[in-house]
């Protein structure tokens, strides 16, 4: 029986992706600041992500990208949802578990 090698990225080549996605979905969706990227209410150095199941938004410091309470959740994204898809990087968990999680983090 053959290996199989593993088609999963590299955590780094993952994050990488993330932020590329997540600078260039200002721009499709018509947010057109001075820097061209995201929406004027999402300050330099975070980025939305969508919860739960209305997909409230909330604006998150891209920092938390390495921490492994936010690791976990974007494994939880990628399974569910992938990140190949133009609506925003969406973390599938009941917004309480997101508050919770993410109060860890701070």
């Amino acid at each position: 029986m053959a290996v199989r090698k593993s088609s999963k990225k590299p955590q780094a080549e993952v994050i990488k992706q993330i932020l590329r996605r997540c600078s260039s979905f200002g721009k499709k969706q018509g947010y057109n600041n001075e820097e061209g990227h995201l929406p004027e209410d999402v300050p330099k150095g975070h980025f939305p992500v969508y919860v739960g199941e209305n997909r409230t938004r909330y604006i998150v410091p891209i920092s938390w990208l390495g921490h492994p309470q936010f690791q976990s959740l974007l494994r939880k994204a990628e399974e569910e949802f992938g990140f190949n898809h133009d609506m925003g990087l969406t973390i599938p968990c009941d917004e309480l578990d997101f508050q919770y999680r993410t109060s860890l983090i701070r």
